[in-house]
């Protein structure tokens, strides 16, 4: 989505920006991630534009990160799912959150924990093949931060 030449890089990070690098991007993924679905929930809870939403739901269609579900046949009317592409960014957003309750936020407003046992969670590495959880383990859940309303 940037549009950007990056011509002799050989960079992931700078392909990975150019699908997911617009704002409003990794807020709708966080938004999906966090059960809104369909659109009107979607429009609601971001406060964007129904153009820019509607522009950033098919660019995430067209690739592979979210899938349009069909819930509703007269009218048509469709929600948007996670694609394992689309989970798999799950990683990247609990980093940017885990940096941004640290240095930008005095209280966190939202906590990822583990279900089981209800201990929080943090994006780190780990050697590779180190078995890690599973995102049916986890839960995201208001932490001291939210606000009420």
């Amino acid at each position: 989505m940037l549009r950007r030449d990056y011509e002799g890089q050989n960079c992931s990070i700078a392909r990975a920006l150019e699908v997911v690098g617009e704002r409003w991007t990794l807020l709708i993924v966080r938004d999906v991630f966090l059960g809104q679905h369909r659109f009107d929930e979607l429009q609601e809870s971001l406060a964007i534009a129904r153009n820019v939403l509607t522009d950033r739901l098919n660019r995430l269609v067209q690739e592979g990160i979210l899938e349009r579900v069909r819930y509703s046949e007269r009218p048509d009317r469709f929600e948007y799912r996670l694609t394992p592409k689309g989970r798999d960014l799950q990683i990247a957003l609990a980093g940017l959150r885990q940096w941004g309750d640290k240095y930008l936020s005095d209280k966190p407003p939202r906590i990822t924990r583990r279900k089981s046992d209800k201990k929080q969670v943090i994006a780190a590495f780990v050697p590779k093949g180190t078995p890690v959880l599973r995102p049916d383990e986890l839960e995201s859940v208001p932490g001291p931060g939210v606000k009420a309303g």
